[in-house]
């Protein structure tokens, strides 16, 4: 009783560093840690974060029936993009999307977007089975398009994709916002680069969700509850392809690979018997030409964790590996954006939050001088060719008691 009444480094104090240490021999092993070889840092923004975008467009928002279209704004308006004109077809989240911007020009019709040649770009985050033949037509109206996550439902949807990109010469870009849009993923991405970790080996993903989101952000995507199409797996995809569109895509990239399979999968309602036709765990493994990869998927996100999921991505590499912890490091910080990353050198933690986000002015850039630098067109579906196939391929899982 009497360690519960003190904190922790009053203990410390109280007892004398020695003694404890002699009498614990773990914590003896700890206090043995060389300090010069422990490193505390804070990423710099960049020398490029003040600069004004080198380029603008004109674009527009054709859906938003998933609140991730706010982040989608966000990234193209900091690349330089003017947001022109919008249209939705759910009256709430058309009168929360006119509150966040109200100078915005409101349409009535997806048509009225398509056809306005003044309009280079179109984003979209409508229900997930109609993103797909959403981003098609905006192709073959002679614009690119940006789809939330997931950018298609089926493996017909991908084929279709493929042959409008190939007809059209545009771009059918997907969001995956926890790579592009998390700033300690895309530094791990930097030290990958830059031979931190030696060659990386395997991903591990852990992406647990929150159905009714509990944060501050009232732009969360449950913030405001969940309609009708989030339970039925059919309109929305299904949990692997869904939350594991992020997951994936981050395997291919940290890995390197341009081929990969689906080596297993599983889905289960775990907890969510009135709504039968939901996901609320799944898993997979992966297995590329460069690495593999392991994703667990999860809806049980429980209210004390302060956001609406702890998502954690392991990097192995032949030389180290790497830790994010990309919305909050539990019990210690509220703030996300953590990495740790350990090698032959030392053992690093990086507080990434000051980075700038490069994805925004990279696909402003993209639209302009026809190129792919923000994302690689090929991986991007591919990653999305492989949530699907590991939708189709998943074992429906019932547990008993």
């Amino acid at each position: 009783m009497a360690v519960d009444m003190f904190g922790r480094r009053d203990f410390l104090r109280a007892v004398g560093s020695a003694g404890l240490m002699a009498g614990v021999p773990a914590l003896a092993e700890m206090h043995a840690i060389d300090p010069a070889r422990v490193v505390h840092e804070i990423a710099a923004p960049g020398q490029d974060a003040d600069a004004k975008p080198k380029y603008s467009i004109k674009f527009a928002v054709c859906g938003m029936s998933h609140d991730h279209i706010y982040g989608m704004v966000g990234a193209i308006q900091r690349g330089g993009g003017t947001l022109v004109s919008a249209y939705g077809a759910e009256p709430d989240k058309l009168a929360a999307f006119k509150k966040r911007f109200p100078d915005v020009k409101i349409v009535s019709s997806e048509d009225e977007i398509l056809n306005d040649s003044s309009i280079q770009l179109v984003l979209s985050s409508t229900i997930p089975d109609q993103r797909a033949p959403l981003g098609v037509r905006v192709m073959k109206k002679g614009k690119d398009y940006l789809s939330d996550k997931p950018g298609a439902t089926s493996l017909a949807q991908i084929d279709e994709i493929r042959k409008t990109i190939a007809e059209t010469k545009r771009i059918y870009g997907i969001l995956y916002s926890e790579r592009f849009e998390v700033k300690a993923a895309v530094k791990a991405g930097d030290l990958i680069k830059e031979g931190a970790i030696g060659r990386v080996i395997q991903t591990i993903n852990i992406a647990p969700h929150q159905i009714v989101q509990k944060g501050a952000d009232p732009y969360a995507g449950g913030a405001g509850g969940r309609p009708d199409w989030f339970w039925d797996a059919a309109r929305y995809g299904g949990i692997l392809n869904d939350i594991g569109s992020h997951q994936v895509d981050q395997f291919l990239y940290y890995t390197g690979s341009t081929e990969a399979e689906v080596v297993a999968s599983q889905v289960a309602n775990v907890n969510h018997p009135q709504k039968p036709k939901f996901q609320d765990f799944g898993d997979m493994m992966l297995r590329g030409n460069k690495g593999f990869g392991y994703v667990r998927l999860d809806w049980f996100t429980p209210d004390a964790l302060g956001t609406w999921g702890d998502g954690r991505l392991f990097i192995l590499g032949t030389e180290g590996y790497i830790e994010v912890r990309k919305y909050i490091d539990v019990t210690r910080s509220k703030s996300g954006n953590n990495l740790y990353v350990v090698n032959k050198e030392s053992a690093r933690y990086i507080d990434c939050n000051n980075l700038s986000l490069p994805f925004g002015p990279q696909f402003v850039s993209d639209i302009v001088n026809r190129t792919h630098t923000a994302q690689d067109q090929t991986q991007c579906l591919l990653a999305a060719e492989l949530v699907v196939r590991a939708q189709v391929k998943a074992q429906h899982v019932t547990l008993k008691g």
